[in-house]
């Protein structure tokens, strides 16, 4: 019988701990620890599940957007980064021929769509495409003031619940529904998408893609909500338990070895986990996806998340700052 519960999470995006839970590394890793293993999206609860986004769960980790992570930290949530994953992805700013927007240059005197969800948790939505909107902007020369910022109303995310009317087996819905109306409706002229939903909706309705910043090669344009992602644990985890963080970082670098001999199922998995096509996997992250599962803690990733943590900052997504020695966990 279990001694205590270990709560997990990760986002619908490619992450080695989404592979470890998928392979049973992670249950192996704790087989002998006498716990217990739950994901979170599996509670009937309704705030052990929003735990997803402001890691108030006891004794739990995650793998995903730095956005929740970040803003927990800052409100004084008692967490610890013990891992950075690297996976760059498709960012770009997309419209319809309808528009008559032909090239990003014409952005400028544009209506841009910003997505905003109802008042609660921290707006990770609204928040990654504003910072995918202004790296576009810098990367074409206009001015921030020369666009509007148009709100698009959007649902706050609820990872595990079903949409009503729908078969049970759909526990996701895309995003960008609300932005794709407005673009149709003529109401903007155009919007930030990311990762392979993304790619899949821009296909889908024919889009023309004005931008693509994923693949920029300064990596303070790249940065955003999935670059990097995080693995964090709470804190009295980390403290009470450091032998289950190291089984826990034990069966993610597990998972990377695996991956990156095993290319065609780690596109498979990456594909059931997000819930769209292998090929829009690979043209949203690329073909070497299986090569980049890797976590850990490096300078290039401190270095991104300080940037992020400042952009969050300056734009009032976060209150306050902190320390980021001191969130590492050592």
């Amino acid at each position: 019988m279990a001694d205590l519960n270990l709560w997990y999470t990760r986002c619908p995006t490619p992450t080695p701990l989404g592979l470890a839970v998928k392979l049973g590394f992670l249950e192996s890793a704790l087989a002998h620890k006498a716990v217990g293993l739950q994901s979170l999206q599996s509670s009937a609860d309704e705030k052990v599940r929003a735990s997803h986004f402001d890691h108030s769960q006891p004794w739990s980790f995650r793998q995903g957007g730095n956005i929740p992570p970040i803003h927990a930290r800052a409100s004084g949530r008692d967490t610890r980064l013990i891992g950075i994953n690297w996976i760059d992805e498709f960012q770009a700013v997309i419209t319809l021929p309808s528009s008559g927007v032909r090239h990003v240059h014409e952005l400028a005197g544009k209506r841009l769509g910003l997505p905003r969800q109802p008042p609660g948790l921290i707006d990770f939505q609204r928040a990654t495409s504003l910072k995918g909107l202004l790296s576009t902007l810098q990367v074409a020369g206009i001015a921030r003031d020369s666009v509007q910022f148009v709100d698009v109303a959007t649902c706050a995310s609820q990872l595990g619940s079903t949409t009503p009317g729908y078969p049970p087996q759909l526990l996701r819905r895309l995003p960008y529904a609300n932005e794709i109306s407005q673009l149709i409706k003529g109401q903007i002229d155009a919007f930030f998408v990311k990762g392979a939903e993304g790619l899949s909706i821009a296909h889908q309705f024919n889009a023309l893609i004005l931008s693509q910043t994923g693949a920029h090669p300064d990596p303070a344009i790249r940065i955003n909500n999935g670059t990097p992602r995080l693995l964090t644990v709470d804190g009295t985890l980390a403290r009470e338990r450091p032998d289950l963080v190291q089984s826990l970082l034990g069966a993610v670098d597990e998972a990377a070895q695996w991956a990156a001999v095993n290319p065609d199922q780690t596109l498979r998995f990456v594909a059931q986990e997000i819930g769209v096509s292998e090929e829009a996997v690979q043209g949203a992250f690329g073909p070497d996806l299986h090569l980049k599962f890797s976590t850990s803690i490096d300078a290039p990733g401190l270095q991104a998340i300080n940037s992020f943590k400042g952009f969050l900052l300056a734009e009032g997504f976060i209150d306050a700052d902190f320390s980021l020695e001191d969130w590492v966990y050592a």
